[in-house]
């Protein structure tokens, strides 16, 4: 237990509020457990009025009130603000004969309260929360076994209270570790430069396209782009020079495919698309868009003069019966065409 701050200091009601705040409890709605612990202490004290509260700043909040209609009340007339201050159980025979309490509007007015006992509601690193507590109109006192009733009563509460956060703790780890597994999951299947899909997640989307259209989904097209002499940037300007170019394609990439295409870094300087529901007329057309952007567009700044990069592009269509490596092998051959042809074009399957 960490040293606890003489109780008149401020830093004392600062850990206290803090140790409070840390059960989540203020302010939440009614519960029926709390409700049945409240009845019992009400059933096995006799008294008319039972009530489960916390101290806050500025106000005495009721988790479960019996007997009583309001759920909290001015600091400054609680009774259990002075309950928290002791150790153990609190008990008040007669408040009209007690100095504390012979003022307070709850006893000179309604409900006149005239009885109160108090059980400690103690965090578990000692800081008093508030009580549960029993009260009535009438001077009494409590018997042994009511007052160990009562404090065995409060020491559920606080069980529970326990419990609760308990729960809330392993809930936000869970989900802590949910969002690192998701993560995990999404860097194993990204590209770290240009954050598409990496090889081995693009092959197995491509694989799960490839079994759909098995089942009746349409054809899908696969294009292989391939940047053209991108080794030369490399050499000329730089590693950093060839990055920057690779992640503005893929932004391009981004910005010129549909929302349904699966777009990958293949390696190095390749790039493949999957185009799901359409035909290799279709891919050529998106194709040519891709070509007529890159020519609109600065991806290099090369010296003085703005340069701008070409691409090489493969295309073959993926229908019933197709397998993955074949088709990979097929869009590979169309990208080899495409640059055999004199680089930045397109060739494409016929079909």
């Amino acid at each position: 237990m960490a040293d606890i701050p003489d109780q008149c200091s401020p830093a004392y009601e600062e850990q206290r509020l803090t140790a409070l705040a840390g059960y989540e409890i203020l302010d939440t709605p009614e519960d029926a457990a709390f409700d049945e612990i409240a009845e019992v202490a009400s059933l096995i004290c006799e008294a008319p009025i039972a009530v489960i509260n916390f101290v806050d700043r500025d106000r005495q909040w009721f988790k479960s009130v019996k007997g009583l209609g309001v759920r909290e009340t001015p600091l400054d007339i609680s009774i259990c603000a002075h309950a928290i201050l002791q150790p153990g159980l609190f008990v008040v025979p007669d408040t009209t004969l007690d100095a504390r309490f012979i003022n307070n509007p709850l006893v000179t007015g309604e409900p006149y309260l005239r009885f109160y006992a108090g059980a400690l509601l103690e965090s578990h690193d000692g800081y008093p929360l508030g009580t549960l507590c029993v009260l009535d109109y009438h001077p009494r006192e409590l018997t042994e076994r009511q007052r160990f009733a009562l404090q065995a009563l409060a020491n559920q509460v606080m069980a529970h209270m326990e419990l609760m956060k308990s729960h809330r703790e392993q809930a936000r780890l869970i989900a802590a570790l949910q969002t690192a597994r998701k993560e995990l999951t999404r860097q194993a299947a990204t590209d770290p430069l240009t954050g598409l899909f990496n090889r081995r997640a693009f092959q197995r989307r491509l694989a799960q396209e490839l079994a759909l259209i098995q089942r009746g989904a349409p054809p899908a097209a696969l294009l292989m782009i391939d940047l053209d002499h991108f080794k030369d940037i490399n050499d000329e300007l730089g590693h950093q020079a060839g990055d920057d170019v690779l992640v503005g394609f893929a932004a391009l990439c981004r910005e010129q495919f549909r929302e349904s295409d699966v777009i990958g870094r293949w390696g190095g300087e390749e790039f493949v698309v999957l185009m799901p529901n359409t035909e290799t007329a279709a891919a050529n057309c998106a194709a040519q868009r891709l070509h007529e952007q890159l020519s609109r567009t600065v991806l290099l700044e090369a010296g003085d003069a703005p340069g701008r990069v070409t691409v090489s592009i493969g295309i073959c269509s993926l229908r019933e019966g197709c397998h993955a490596s074949e088709r990979l092998k097929a869009v590979d051959q169309q990208l080899y065409r495409a640059k055999a042809q004199g680089r930045n074009g397109t060739a494409a399957e016929p079909g």
